[in-house]
């Protein structure tokens, strides 16, 4: 039996075979034979997840602009399906082509969660390719990994031939140019390979550099083993969105995913400065595409895919300059059409009246704010820059035009918190509600429901609070059972994330390179969709730490201290050093900065291609 044959077979005896099949609408389907080099765009995590990723549909267009070249697709199949692939002897296979993985030049991994680690492993193995890059030959594909995560490469440096720091898009068309070149040389060798790639700008080889450790564990140096390799690694950014590639369609699944719709990005960046938040960091300076622009690629895309419904993507959608004109316009335009609207996660101080208003008429049903704490001294301290007043009375506002459903999300254990703090995350629950139903009768409508989350913070690379601990389990289940137990009303829902799984997310966002040995140990003891809580096997990592001789609160429950080398510290995130150790030492002060759209605070990015009264100035 062929080997489409058999993929036909088992797709009979899985849950979702459509995870699996391709062939969706505006997917490529090109002749191998006239193809020069095969991509492969691999998301460590379901398909319904994956599809919903951005980045990918930008790639897998982008790429596949190329007509010489192929981007193909693959996901993490789910336990069913990885069944009957080892059952059969099956490779993980491409999605467009069916292909074994192993038949590509090049492996794309987009890194967003840690706790996807494992999933990498296990993708690499089902394609029958040695996990470590030190035992792949010239004629398996490259591997290489891009993403948020990407900025700590170091738990994945054994694993990861390449990585790419910051934005994608250029350089990667970059190493497909230079893989290109090169492999067409019948004396190609993945090493030169590597050697070329680690020139440009934004690439990091792992292989080519060692960490020396002291004996108390820490980072006692680290140094390059190659010549004229580069000691630091900036990272890469696309500087003019505008002008930048964005697909004039995307992939249109057959199955329900987590976001049918479709998503244009109108800005990248954020300057709000909140002190726990990697992303606001490593995606600085702000650039924001032409409002123009963003029209006339949502009226491409819907014409394109069929979708019904649109979602403007960014960092903190209501810090676009033209939010309001943008979004009247997206309203005035398609409500006709039966084509929705979908808001972005709006900051309370970016809803004006005037865009409540507009908007009132269209969507009622729920509203999602993240006030993060729930004390003003805690609030400070992260540099969230909103009052109470900012969040009750725009609530009132919003239920006054007919909100009834709100949404709340906040942060437990973050630094210098107190239980005091933990229980202003009930006070301020409940007083939302009382607004609610204390005013004018006639002014009550709807179902009131109020839903309060809480996540367990992760110390972050690149953030001023790099160099802070995080609770351990049992501090975080204290704080978790003290709102269990005191927020106690049928009209609010508690939930909160696992303490188990923050550890890990912390072990790995801030390990060095030892912390590779525990996640490949927990591999081979089953340990995969670890995001997922039916899947998560927390007791199997212990044992993988203590099998690794690794105390994993070595790198969540211990504070660092400004002089010690950090695993990430060979990057240039673009943002100094010497500004998150300011930011640091303000928020030990409960002293707040304000938005650097209207007070440059010298952070180091280029505010060449930045927009703002003071970059104009360059204050």
């Amino acid at each position: 039996m062929n080997n489409d044959k058999m993929i036909e077979k088992i797709l009979r005896k899985v849950e979702k075979p459509a995870r699996y099949t391709g062939g969706e609408l505006n997917s490529y389907n090109k002749d191998i034979n006239s193809t020069d080099l095969r991509f492969l765009f691999a998301f460590p995590d379901v398909y319904e997840i994956g599809m919903s990723h951005l980045g990918m549909h930008i790639l897998y267009n982008m790429i596949n602009k190329k007509d010489n070249i192929w981007c193909e697709r693959v996901f993490a199949p789910w336990t069913d399906m990885e069944d009957e692939l080892r059952a059969n002897n099956l490779d993980l296979f491409a999605l467009e082509s069916w292909d074994s993985i192993k038949e590509f030049d090049i492996i794309g991994f987009t890194l967003q969660y840690e706790m996807s680690y494992t999933n990498i492993l296990n993708m690499i193995d089902l394609g029958n390719i040695p996990i470590k890059s030190k035992d792949r030959r010239d004629e398996d594909p490259l591997i290489i990994a891009g993403g948020p995560c990407a900025f700590n490469p170091e738990p994945l440096h054994e694993f990861i031939d390449l990585f790419v720091i910051g934005e994608g898009e250029e350089v990667t068309l970059e190493l497909i140019d230079l893989m290109e070149t090169m492999k067409n040389n019948p004396d190609y060798s993945k090493s030169e390979f590597l050697y070329e790639a680690s020139k440009i700008e934004g690439v990091y080889v792992p292989s080519y550099y060692e960490e020396v450790y002291n004996e108390d564990g820490l980072i006692k140096e680290r140094k390059t083993t190659v010549e004229n390799v580069k000691p630091t690694v900036k990272k890469r950014i696309v500087k003019d969105l505008t002008k930048s590639y964005y697909p004039e369609k995307t992939l249109v699944p057959y199955i329900e995913t987590v976001h049918d719709r479709v998503m244009v990005e109108i800005f990248r960046g954020c300057t709000r400065g909140c002190r726990f938040c990697q992303a606001g960091m490593i995606y600085r300076p702000v650039r924001e595409k032409d409002k123009d622009t963003i029209v006339s690629q949502i009226e491409e895309l819907i014409k394109n895919t069929g979708h019904e419904e649109i979602s403007l993507s960014s960092l903190s959608s209501g810090d676009y300059s033209e939010i309001e004109d943008l979004i009247i316009e997206l309203l005035d335009k398609y409500e006709k059409e039966n084509i929705n609207v979908s808001l972005p996660s709006l900051r309370m101080d970016s809803l004006s009246d005037k865009l409540i208003d507009r908007i009132q008429s269209v969507r009622k049903s729920s509203i999602t704010f993240a006030p993060e704490a729930g004390t003003q001294r805690m609030r400070d301290i992260i540099n969230k820059n909103i009052t109470e007043e900012d969040i009750t009375g725009k609530l009132e506002d919003l239920f006054n035009f007919g909100w009834s459903s709100v949404k709340l999300y906040f942060m437990i254990g973050l630094p210098g918190e107190e239980m005091h703090d933990v229980m202003g995350i009930k006070e301020l629950t409940y007083k939302i509600k009382d607004i609610f139903f204390n005013r004018p009768k006639e002014k009550i409508r709807g179902n009131f429901k109020l839903t309060t989350s809480v996540a367990c913070f992760v110390p972050k690379a690149f953030t001023p609070f790099q160099w802070e601990a995080q609770d351990d389990i049992e501090e975080f289940y204290d704080k978790i059972n003290l709102l269990k137990d005191n927020i106690k009303d049928k009209k609010i829902t508690f939930n909160y994330h696992e303490p188990e799984r923050s550890f890990l997310e912390g072990t790995f966002a801030r390990g060095d390179r030892k912390v590779s040995k525990v996640l490949e140990i927990a591999w081979k003891k089953g340990c995969k969709f670890d995001g997922w809580d039916d899947k998560f096997k927390f007791d199997e990592w212990l044992k993988a730490f203590s099998e690794a001789g690794i105390d994993p609160e070595f790198y969540t429950k211990r504070k660092r201290n400004f002089e010690e080398i950090l695993p990430w510290d060979f990057i240039d995130s673009g943002v100094k050093k010497e500004f998150l150790i300011k930011e640091k030492k303000k928020s030990d002060q409960e002293s707040v900065t304000s938005d650097c759209r209207m007070l440059c605070h010298n952070c180091g990015v280029n505010t060449d291609i930045m927009k703002g009264p003071c970059y104009e100035s360059n204050s």
